[in-house]
């Protein structure tokens, strides 16, 4: 990390932009001072650089101001040898990226060559000088990487100043010279790209022909020195430049064809111009037979002249024979010249000239997905950071998209910066819970660092951010509008305008598919939180095995129905049957019933939607919102007449966590239920925390607050109050005591809960179950081998304490 931190202080002064162009350039005034360009497809583009300039212009100024008058003012000192080193191993982290700073210096001096053929055709020249194309290609003997352009080339003078000088970047002076006028698409601007060359090379060439010179070679071992000659000893390239990259030893990975077509495809795939990989493919090719098949004619103009007569069956029987036998081949090794990048850019067009077909088709080359996308957007973002995007979303989600959530990496959305692959674990570009989503985002104003690996201004990715995000939720947002509305129309019987059925049912699938995903943006996105909201998918006690959404619910809720009433379970019918909504679903009121592991949490997040709040049926404080005066007078009576009984049986119970025992106003017909305190976590929560406590190695986990509210009409109640009147508090009998605490861990069960001490509970039942039987004891009559075996372990035991303990004396034996 140091040798990167020094290296970009190092070359902090120097002309900062995205990438080098040290293949080519025009004639330029070497006094003039390069303006630097992130990008020309706009005006915004160059404004940033130009604000740029005047800052430096600004510090420059102010700089000089301070220097002192009569001091002494020296110039920095560099040893060219270690800040080369420094260049090569401490900007680029990553080897792989050597090759594609070449191709897009190759894809800018393809690019100036056009632009200035625009003007001068005579500069693009005839015949396959003409063809503005790369070419790589391996010397698997020498273990050499030659790369081949036709752009612009570059004079002896271009050499010493481009390649000669570090940091000079040939394209930013172009681009100077160009700003005027023209739409210029340029990748690279900044001189230190070239020297990723050197991460994999011991000695590199660079042999170059330019329209206004003749052909000369360049060539370092990066050592601190260099050197140029008139080339009498290659081939003449006619106009362009030839990269010979002699390979380190320890980089001979590079010297494959596949690991070059990984890296192109990869990095490179949507350049402007064809990229051509030589390789050797083997074919098989007929084998040459002339002896055998003069002698064959012979043979057969023998058989002609003894068979004249021979009828004309027999001559297309022969002929049928002939070409059903199987010709004999051959292996044969070729070379070929196979195109690497194919697939365009489509991003670039305008959407209402791309088809769904090729949008389909550029979302398999991009995912490496087999099925088609279940939805996609295509937009162009203006304002400070200009970008264009593609987002698709996926219609079958990774078997392991939610395994290690928090762990993997994000690589669904790949970012580029003029068409150039710079990374795809961007979690700066895409939340998290969104990393589902497929696509490019390509911008042509994005600033970088000098190795391109690290993004320069955190300001430019947060409105690139905000943006992807908006339109992917505006996407899904779509379908779920779209859905509604088909089914309220099949309600209504109508089919007018209605969507076609696949539209109908893409949110049901994406649902399926990453409905957790929304779910965890609940939790994560407290930004679009409501937006997120709105997408929810949920079951309730009126929609029976259909899916709803709040909007839905809302819109059948009671009158004067002020909460949205919801209970979280393992399944369906354990919620369906749960005591916690008895009073709830006899009055009418719809609840929400939440399944799946996440709910809980996400409503832990979720507190209100539409101004209505989230209540859950589990919780302590239970209100109902149309209760009337004479029930709440009621309600009241109520507690009075069982004031002593809710006190005694919190003293019974005689558990710690057991905050309370109140009347309740949720239950119809079971005797009792045990609810969460108001703030404390429900049976469901502690369910799945117990779970993920004891799923790691040493967790633990507990309990909160837990309150008893019981139904004051319900006859075991009802007896056990009168019980208790009967009796004074001295003189309660124990099998009163026992049916009270039978009760509590009967409603702890049926609530949801784990009893602390299942053997008392378990005992309970037991005796309960011999009264209602008729047994006068539970005591088990063993057989005689059971009954021998059970005072040997305990004379075993008794043994293992004697031994333990000192020897008794004479005495203590005797009596023994």
């Amino acid at each position: 990390m140091d040798r990167r931190v020094t290296a970009l202080l190092l070359v902090a002064g120097l002309a900062l932009c995205a990438l080098p162009a040290c293949l080519a350039d025009t004639t330029i005034d070497a006094t003039a001072t390069p303006k630097v360009d992130n990008g020309v497809a706009s005006g915004h583009a160059t404004t940033t650089d130009a604000t740029s300039i005047h800052r430096e212009k600004e510090s420059i100024s102010n700089t000089a101001n301070r220097i002192r008058a009569g001091a002494e003012e020296f110039a920095f000192q560099a040893e060219v040898s270690r800040l080369m080193d420094i260049i090569i191993n401490s900007l680029y982290s990553n080897k792989d990226i050597f090759l594609r700073e070449l191709i897009s210096n190759a894809s800018d001096a393809l690019d100036k060559i056009r632009f200035l053929s625009l003007t001068d055709k005579a500069q693009l020249g005839e015949g396959e000088t003409a063809n503005l194309e790369i070419k790589i290609w391996l010397d698997d003997v020498n273990k050499t990487l030659y790369i081949r352009d036709r752009g612009i080339g570059m004079t002896k003078d271009d050499l010493i100043k481009n390649l000669g000088t570090i940091a000079k970047s040939g394209t930013s002076a172009f681009l100077e010279q160009m700003q005027k006028g023209g739409d210029m698409n340029l990748i690279g601007q900044f001189g230190v790209g070239f020297y990723s060359v050197y991460l994999v090379a011991d000695y590199v060439e660079v042999i170059s022909k330019h329209n206004d010179d003749t052909q000369y070679i360049w060539a370092s071992t990066a050592d601190g020195s260099f050197s140029i000659s008139e080339d009498k000893e290659n081939e003449q390239l006619g106009r362009g430049t030839l990269i010979k990259i002699h390979l380190k030893e320890e980089a001979q990975e590079y010297a494959t064809e596949a690991k070059l077509k990984e890296l192109v495809q990869r990095y490179s795939e949507f350049i402007n111009f064809p990229i051509y990989l030589q390789t050797e493919k083997e074919v098989e090719v007929p084998v040459e037979e002339e002896a055998e098949e003069a002698k064959e004619d012979k043979e057969e103009e023998a058989e002609e002249a003894e068979e004249e007569d021979e009828g004309a069956e027999d001559d297309e029987q022969e002929t049928k024979e002939e070409e059903e036998k199987p010709k004999a081949t051959r292996k044969e090794k070729r070379v070929e010249w196979d195109l690497l990048n194919d697939n365009k850019a489509i991003w670039l067009r305008k959407p209402s000239e791309v088809t769904d077909e090729e949008y389909q088709k550029f979302y398999k080359a991009v995912s490496k997905d087999y099925s088609d996308a279940l939805s996609y957007t295509h937009f162009r973002a203006e304002g400070d950071v200009e970008f264009r995007s593609i987002l698709y979303i996926p219609s079958i989600s990774p078997y392991d998209f939610y395994d290690k959530y928090y762990e993997k990496a994000q690589n669904g959305l790949k970012l580029y910066v003029r068409r150039v692959f710079i990374s795809d674990d961007m979690k700066e570009l895409i939340p998290r819970y969104l990393s589902f989503v497929k696509g490019i985002v390509d911008s042509d104003t994005l600033p970088l660092n000098v190795s391109r690996e690290m993004l320069q201004q955190e300001a430019a990715l947060k409105t690139i951010k905000k943006k992807v995000v908006r339109k992917v939720l505006d996407i899904i947002k779509k379908m779920s509008e779209t859905e509604v509305k088909c089914k309220a129309m099949e309600e209504k019987g109508e089919t007018e305008g209605k969507p076609t059925e696949k539209d109908c049912g893409q949110y049901g699938k994406f649902w399926e598919q990453f409905g957790r995903s929304i779910k965890l943006g609940i939790i994560e996105d407290s930004t679009n939180r409501n937006r997120l909201a709105k997408l929810l998918r949920v079951y309730t006690s009126k929609s029976g095995d259909k899916l709803t959404t709040l909007d839905e619910y809302i819109s059948r809720m009671k009158e004067g129905q002020k909460s949205i009433y919801y209970l979280a379970g393992a399944s369906k019918e354990e919620v369906a049957n749960s005591p916690h909504l008895e009073r709830l679903l006899r009055k009418g009121y719809e609840v929400i019933y939440f399944t799946d592991v996440l709910d809980e949490y996400v409503m832990g997040h979720l507190l209100d939607y539409d101004d209505k709040k989230f209540v859950n049926a589990s919780k302590d404080d239970l209100k109902l919102s149309d209760k009337d005066e004479v029930e709440k007078k009621k309600d009241k009576e109520l507690k009075e007449q069982f004031k002593d009984l809710t006190k005694w049986w919190k003293k019974v119970i005689d558990d710690s966590r057991l905050q309370a025992v109140k009347i309740s106003n949720r239950l119809a017909t079971t005797p009792c239920v045990v609810v969460s305190g108001k703030y404390g976590q429900s049976a469901n929560m502690e369910r799945i925390m117990r779970a993920q406590a004891f799923s790691r190695s040493g967790g633990s986990f507990t309990p909160g607050q837990r309150v008893l509210e019981i139904n004051p009409r319900h006859p075991l109640v009802v007896a056990l109050k009168d019980k208790l009147a009967a009796a004074t508090e001295d003189t309660v009998d124990e099998n009163t005591i026992a049916s009270a605490r039978l009760l509590y861990e009967t409603a702890l069960l049926e609530s949801g809960f784990v009893p602390d001490d299942a053997k008392s509970f378990s005992q309970r039942v037991y005796s309960v179950l011999k009264g209602n039987m008729g047994i006068k004891s539970l005591e088990v009559q063993l057989d005689d081998d059971e009954a021998a075996e059970e005072p040997a372990a305990a004379e075993a035991t008794a043994e293992e304490t004697v031994t333990s303990t000192p020897e008794p004396d004479a005495e203590a034996k005797d009596e023994l």
